[in-house]
């Protein structure tokens, strides 16, 4: 069978797996993703990473600052595509681009559909303390992550498993998904299956506000939440801002906000008790330990 001229959407490190996984399986006819944006202290133009991976693969690259209008949608029709395939965009898709590939827009999400639909699966999943989760590749259709399910594969979470180290694991899964996928359009063996909207759930866009940790919340909360954002939940003390890393749960009682420095440790009370900070970023500082910290600083 000819290769399916493949039309790629995507934008972080999570797509580029999928990319490295589906190479030499279809034929990569464009890749579009967001345009460069401004990184670092210097602000400099830095190319997203599906940018840097379409140019060390020669494959044209597209960078829409909008998707939805004729020009665009004209571009992508003359190209013809059997398939286009979405992994974290970061873009709603209109009901015209979903229509032009033959076999329609293949989307990979990380989580086990209907649940965690939305823009941040991954993190929700550890927040809400979820002890399972996954990836789903889908038939989009202009629903929110409402389309018909494909092909999934499923991961433990472990308690103590933080961001990175479970956004790491569904990359590949999602590449194995996306190919069983690929495979299954190929030879005719597709099996759509209909969500069930009353098991559903979302998991919306993160804030700042999201991150703050709130200490009258139980211990498995407060490491829960710690352990989904990796590096985005914070507290203030003494007027400072400090994220917080990592944690883990104390068998011991303190008062909810409750801060104690002993013999280098640091210990915050919640509202069932006490969590151990073990990596943190204060201000004007690199993240460390908070032996590191305390060395040389007060809380």
């Amino acid at each position: 069978m000819t290769k399916l001229k493949t039309i790629f959407m995507g934008t972080p490190d999570f797509a580029v797996s999928c990319l490295d996984a589906i190479k030499d399986k279809v034929d990569l006819i464009t890749i579009i993703t967001q345009p460069d944006k401004p990184s670092g202290r210097g602000h400099k133009l830095t190319p997203p990473p599906v940018k840097t991976w379409a140019l060390d693969h020669n494959i044209p690259v597209l960078q829409p600052e909008r998707i939805k209008t004729e020009e665009f949608i004209a571009q992508i029709a003359q190209l013809q595509p059997d398939l286009i395939i979405v992994v974290a965009f970061g873009r709603i898709l209109t009901q015209q681009i979903l229509d032009l590939p033959k076999f329609g827009c293949i989307n990979v999400h990380a989580s086990l559909l209907p649940k965690y639909r939305g823009a941040a699966p991954i993190e929700w999943s550890i927040i809400n303390g979820e002890t399972k989760t996954g990836v789903t590749t889908m038939l989009m259709n202009a629903g929110l992550d409402t389309g018909d399910m494909l092909v999934k594969r499923e991961v433990e979470i472990t308690d103590d498993m933080i961001l990175p180290e479970l956004r790491e694991k569904l990359m590949h899964l999602g590449a194995d998904a996306l190919v069983e996928t690929i495979e299954q359009i190929e030879n005719g063996t597709l099996n759509p299956q209909k969500q069930d909207d009353t098991l559903s759930n979302y998991a919306p866009m993160l804030n700042k506000e999201t991150g703050r940790i709130d200490w009258q919340k139980s211990s498995r909360e407060v490491h829960n939440l710690v352990r989904g954002l990796y590096g985005n939940a914070y507290t203030i003390i003494n007027d400072k801002k400090y994220k917080i890393y990592r944690t883990k749960i104390l068998d011991c009682k303190f008062n909810a906000g409750e801060v104690v420095c002993d013999k280098n440790r640091l210990i915050i009370g919640t509202g069932d008790g006490a969590v151990e900070v073990l990596e943190i970023h204060a201000p004007n500082c690199k993240k460390m330990s908070p032996a590191e910290y305390l060395c040389g600083h007060k809380i």
